[in-house]
């Protein structure tokens, strides 16, 4: 579980600087320059993802059982990560109503998403990294939207069309996620 926790603690940090240390990393941003900035951002995100990866592979083959999940849970958790791939979806479509309302819809779909496998799933390697993940984006979605409101940053709708386009994508995706994606990347038929 150290690799684990140390990929989450590296990726999730790295996420978490302009929460905790926004001046910090203004300062950072002006020292270094943006592209440098940026670089090493990049490289500590990756090196921290793939320590995560890497580590969940080996936790989940050591892990412990704390629960066993009712089967009810499979299907509450695709109804969840249904809603997190359209949330998703979302953040990339402009003038949709959906950002326009929630303001940082990824964040909120990775809530969405972690809450989901977290009902599914019983074994400490779930509870650790859904669990972080969680964690990190609520306090994210809350540090954003505090953000906004301070900036007085709104989001434009533009009509349904972008709604439609979010909401297509995100089903699409999603589809082509489970019935393909899932097991081929995390060796689990979600609807299966």
């Amino acid at each position: 579980m150290m690799v684990l926790t140390i990929g989450l603690l590296l990726f999730l940090g790295a996420h978490s600087i302009r929460v905790f240390a926004d001046d910090w990393r203004a300062k950072q941003v002006k020292r270094l320059g943006e592209g440098r900035w940026k670089a090493l951002y990049t490289l500590a995100s990756l090196f921290g993802f793939g320590l995560l990866i890497w580590g969940f592979v080996l936790a989940r083959s050591e892990s412990v059982d704390l629960w066993t999940p009712p089967k009810a849970m499979r299907h509450v958790a695709a109804g969840l990560t249904l809603l997190a791939f359209v949330l998703v979806a979302a953040a990339y479509v402009p003038g949709n109503r959906i950002k326009a309302h929630v303001g940082h819809p990824m964040v909120l779909g990775t809530m969405m998403w972690a809450i989901g496998h977290l009902l599914a799933n019983g074994l400490l390697a779930h509870l650790e990294l859904f669990g972080a993940f969680l964690l990190w984006a609520a306090v994210d979605f809350s540090s954003l939207r505090r953000r906004d409101r301070a900036a007085g940053r709104r989001y434009p709708a533009l009509g349904l069309r972008r709604d439609a386009l979010a909401v297509g994508v995100g089903l699409i995706a999603w589809a082509l996620f489970a019935i393909f994606g899932h097991k081929w990347l995390i060796g689990v038929q979600p609807l299966g």
